[in-house]
């Protein structure tokens, strides 16, 4: 007689609360509420899937039945303990909230919750998926919750607790279960393969751990696949294949090109990429968490932690983050999420993710310490006469001195300060194109924008940015100018189309003249 299999994701399910990956705070709670003998009547546990929501509503409920119990630490040996394992407890009643969802069920439901516990101390109803529950179907479960039997315990759990309507929320004690790190799936699927004796690669491990986007039952399954067709060592072409994962390593091969803006060899890379077999908008998507990982890397100076990646590919991302500035890198970000955008109209990623890398290798970047603002000649020439005495050195103070520019000459300006603007730096000019010169009063020149313009606002907002556009602005208007940038209803985006927009902010172009 042969033995019956057992999947990875439920052999290795935890069984008491010291077991469970990656919920220190749900763990450190529910022990204290056990332990001050303050156990609620109703609990909502709530996280994305595969992150031990059932599984610790089992540990909770072994915990208050087992005959030790109320205990933090549940035998796993008594009966109550081992049918509640098992999943056949008289007293544990697992309920699916989807197929489940009716006032008929929930009638049902209040009808048995009458009836005391078997052998247990409590009746523990766990629901799955609570949120599938009509509405009908949680009024008719809200008396019940308001005035449950003592011997009654509700352990409510849910992908979508923003579904659960507010009278039933107000009613439980909420815990949210967060995603499980890429380390902490890495730790336990290299736990699972030394106990089952899998001959398997770290960069394997880490590839399943990061493709599972937080969720460790998701990661123990497909462990387990590859595991049950995988004769000898479990590669990495293995898991590429199962998943269609793009490697690290074209991540960084990419983002290479971008920084030697070697054009062609990025197209060639994509190619290749393409050729393989991996999908196009996965790469995308893989393309934009890189960026993320390169902004946090510069930030915090290679910090795994809030990486969340290995120490080494730390390092690396470290390596190629001072390539870049901060603001090129938001810059980037723009870019690949318009072509997200544009490819969901185009019903292709393929074509705006070769414009987006096409782009991001021909941006010019600032060399050395030269000011490239100094390179742009004023509109206007300013005449003075030999006599007459050098200008005032500027310390930028809150208000220049110098004079007034009248509103109706900045707005006759502004196509030109923004061309100048522009050619200082590409993507600077086309937020700023957005704007509307609305106030220029003491040598203050406000611009406003949209209200959906607040990414425009800020970067325009940073030092560098700023500094550009004011010198730029005075040299185009004769006058010392403080430029300050706002928000505002009342101004409407010149590119309200999204099918325009899209299309301008991926090529850096902006709106020349409307019909």
């Amino acid at each position: 007689m042969t033995m019956s299999y057992t999947v990875f994701a439920l052999k290795w399910r935890p069984q008491d609360f010291d077991e469970i990956i990656g919920q220190v705070d749900v763990v450190t709670r529910l022990k204290g509420a056990i332990k001050n003998n303050r156990v609620a009547s109703a609990y909502l546990f709530a996280g994305t899937r595969g992150t031990g929501k059932t599984s610790t509503a089992r540990i909770f409920a072994k915990a208050l039945n087992c005959k030790d119990g109320p205990t933090i630490k549940p035998c796993g040996k008594c009966a109550s303990c081992v049918e509640i394992a098992k999943g056949n407890s008289l007293d544990v009643i697992e309920i699916d909230g989807a197929s489940n969802r009716g006032i008929d069920e929930i009638r049902a439901l209040r009808e048995s919750v009458k009836f005391a516990p078997v052998q247990g101390k409590y009746k523990i109803y766990i629901i799955d998926e609570v949120h599938q529950i009509t509405t009908d179907g949680f009024n008719a479960l809200l008396k019940t919750l308001e005035e449950p039997p003592e011997f009654v315990r509700f352990i409510f759990a849910t992908t979508h607790p923003h579904k659960v309507i507010p009278t039933i929320l107000s009613r439980c004690q909420r815990f949210d279960f967060r995603r499980i790190s890429v380390m902490e799936i890495i730790g336990q699927l290299e736990r699972i393969s030394k106990a089952e004796g899998l001959d398997i690669d770290k960069d394997v491990i880490f590839a399943i751990a990061r493709a599972s986007d937080g969720s460790l039952r998701d990661a123990e399954s497909v462990l387990d696949q590859l595991a049950s067709f995988s004769k000898d060592k479990i590669s990495l072409k293995d898991v590429i294949s199962v998943l269609g994962l793009v490697e690290q390593e074209s991540l960084f091969a990419l983002t290479d090109a971008i920084i030697k803006k070697d054009s062609l060899s990025a197209l060639k890379l994509l190619d290749s990429i393409i050729d393989s077999g991996k999908d196009i908008a996965v790469l995308l998507s893989s393309l934009i968490e890189h960026f993320r990982n390169l902004m946090v890397a510069k930030i915090s100076r290679a910090d795994s932690k809030l990486i969340d990646l290995p120490q080494d590919i730390c390092e690396t991302l470290l390596k190629q983050a001072d390539s870049f500035t901060l603001e090129e890198i938001f810059s980037a970000f723009t870019t690949m999420i318009n072509a997200q955008e544009m490819s969901r109209r185009m019903e292709s990623v393929r074509i705006p993710l070769e414009i987006s890398l096409v782009k991001l290798t021909q941006d010019k970047k600032s060399v050395g310490r030269h000011d490239p603002v100094d390179d742009v000649r004023p509109a206007k020439s300013v005449h003075r006469h030999p006599d007459d005495p050098l200008p005032a050195p500027q310390s930028d103070p809150p208000a220049p001195s110098g004079p007034s520019v009248p509103l109706d000459e900045v707005k006759r300006l502004w196509h030109d300060i923004v061309e100048a603007v522009s050619k200082v730096k590409m993507h600077i000019g086309t937020y700023l194109s957005e704007g509307v010169p609305v106030k220029s009063e003491n040598n203050i020149l406000l611009v406003a924008f949209p209200k959906d313009c607040s990414l425009h606002k800020e970067s325009l907002e940073e030092k560098d940015n700023r500094a550009i556009i004011e010198k730029i602005a005075g040299q185009v208007c004769n006058a010392s100018l403080k430029v300050n940038f706002i928000l505002s209803k009342d101004v409407s985006s010149k590119s309200d189309n999204p099918v325009i927009k899209s299309a301008l902010e991926t090529f850096s172009g902006r709106v020349v003249r409307e019909e």
